[in-house]
């Protein structure tokens, strides 16, 4: 097969920070090749390199044996080069077609041919089954119908080279299967794929080669992926440092809290009880409880109201009957920020809507939700003891930085996602909610948050996990509730709590589990 695009002596440093350190790397026609690495490692760097977004400090690109160098991603497009970013890169205020073709409109004369764009785009939405009007504004779609809305506006470009940047973090399960066939479309009729994920089953089913980065440098160049297994990714990624273990035995609530390095969080009196909720369209009648110190999985399809059991808690939805007791035994009033006050935090897997600002260093993202709760827990911080407390919360989950008034767009996705976790953690919360927390998160930097959440879990905090992941949630949770068409369908616990069984009872499967 022909060589498309390769990268010869590829380098990048940001801030005296080497990101990519000579990195060699080849991409044919008609295969699916997959990048890997940790959050970190400079797989971020390489793509945007390869998409126009960030110009290499030294090497070279090739597009078909050709020394090329691209301006921007629009400049790359117009080589047939596209690419769909983790961080979705979409325009809210424009419906769907006018973001499909944001970088070349189609015109009739001076006017834009709206008809035209219509013929185009239909046989790629009904490809990806995403079955919305043309005219909706993106800003009103929910997030796996926004990354779709990224996927299609890649695949209308037809492009020569498509890079898929962890293109299935925010899909379901179904969507991202029909994303996979696609792709072996696209592997048939010539293209070349280059797929970064951190779902190493995913990558063994579909991909063709395999480039393993670690440190900035290539530690395993396009093997073929048919000669390795899940292990030897692994073992690759990480090194010599073998992945945290999760949780194996089931919950047994203590008296006290055990010691843990979170340091200062406050004292859990309780648990967490829903009793009677109802949100008209969303919620029916809906009462569960959350032990001292439990990790409770809550589970659902699109649409079934698992993540507004979160949001509830939260202050974003407010209950027309029901309440909320908090482990103190009091109850929220309405609102997001006075929930942060009563010491609830919300972590969201959609980092770029609500996890974080951008723009601002890191230590302003770490410190920003504890001016919020400084009422609870008295006193005022000054600059120096927020970048102290910014320092110690950054180190205490990992997060990968040369220093910390970089500005958080310049991290890796993961690394992002580590910011948004330290960000509550510095909120010290008796309930923390997480909403697909580790979504597009590497196997090192989610068993690093397992271990983080085991901690908080021995220090009393109540937490709420809502995945899109069955096996996630059946390795770190104590019990998982199952929501369906609003309702407490199933609890699933002890040897129930399998991932199995939490797909069967998502689905509709009453068997497993108890009924409430």
């Amino acid at each position: 097969m022909t060589e498309v695009l390769a990268g010869r002596g590829l380098a990048k440093s940001y801030g005296g920070v080497r990101a990519l350190a000579g990195v060699d790397v080849a991409f044919r026609e008609g295969a699916v090749h997959a990048v890997l690495g940790e959050n970190g490692a400079g797989k971020s760097t390489l793509v945007r390199i390869l998409a126009g977004a960030v110009p290499p400090d030294s090497g070279d690109l090739l597009l078909g044996g050709r020394p090329v160098r691209f301006g921007s991603t629009a400049e790359a497009a117009l080589h047939r080069v596209a690419i769909v970013s983790q961080e979705l890169n979409l325009f809210p205020d424009l419906d769907v077609l006018a973001n499909l073709f944001a970088h070349r409109l189609p015109r009739r004369g001076p006017v834009v041919d709206r008809a035209a764009m219509r013929e185009l785009a239909a046989p790629v939405l009904d490809e990806l089954g995403l079955r919305v009007p043309p005219e909706t504004l993106v800003g009103c779609l929910p997030l796996w119908d926004r990354q779709l809305v990224e996927i299609a506006r890649a695949l209308v470009q037809r492009p020569r080279v498509l890079i898929l940047d962890e293109p299935t973090s925010a899909l379901q399960p179904g969507e991202a299967a029909r994303l996979h066939e696609i792709i072996g479309r696209l592997r048939e009729r010539g293209t070349a794929v280059v797929y970064v994920s951190h779902v190493l089953e995913d990558v063994l089913a579909i991909c063709d080669e395999v480039t393993v980065l670690r440190d900035g440098a290539v530690v395993l160049g396009g093997a073929p992926a048919a000669g390795l297994d899940l292990s030897t990714l692994v073992s690759t990624m990480l090194g010599t440092r073998a992945p945290a273990r999760t949780r194996t035995a089931g919950f047994t609530p203590s008296a006290e809290p055990a010691a843990t390095s979170v340091s200062s969080f406050p004292a859990a009196l309780g648990g967490l009880r829903l009793v009677g909720v109802r949100v008209p369209g969303r919620l029916a009648e809906v009462s569960l409880e959350a032990g001292h110190g439990e990790i409770l999985g809550v589970a659902g399809l699109v649409g079934s109201g698992h993540t507004d059991v979160l949001h509830v808690v939260a202050g974003a939805l407010t209950p027309a009957s029901g309440r909320v007791e908090l482990p103190d035994g009091t109850g929220p009033a309405p609102g997001i920020r006075a929930a942060v006050r009563a010491g609830v935090g919300l972590i969201s897997g959609d980092r770029r809507a609500v996890g974080i600002t951008a723009d601002k260093p890191v230590w302003e993202n770490i410190v920003q939700v504890d001016a919020v709760s400084l009422t609870r827990h008295g006193g005022w911080l000054t600059a120096g003891a927020m970048r102290a407390a910014a320092r110690l919360f950054a180190e205490r989950v990992g997060v990968r930085t040369h220093s910390l008034d970089q500005a958080v767009d310049q991290l890796s996705g993961g690394n992002q996602q580590k910011v948004v976790f330290a960000k509550w953690l510095a909120a010290r919360p008796s309930v923390l909610l997480m909403d697909d927390p580790t979504r597009g998160i590497d196997v090192g930097a989610k068993a690093e948050i397992y271990a983080i959440m085991r901690e908080l879990a021995q220090a009393g905090v109540v937490q709420l996990l809502a995945s899109s992941d069955p096996k996630e949630l059946a390795a770190i949770c104590d019990r998982v509730v199952v929501i369906r068409k609003g309702r407490v369908a199933a609890v699933l616990g002890g040897t129930d709590l399998t991932a199995h069984a939490v797909l069967e009872a998502v689905n509709g499967d009453r068997r497993p589990g108890l009924a409430l």
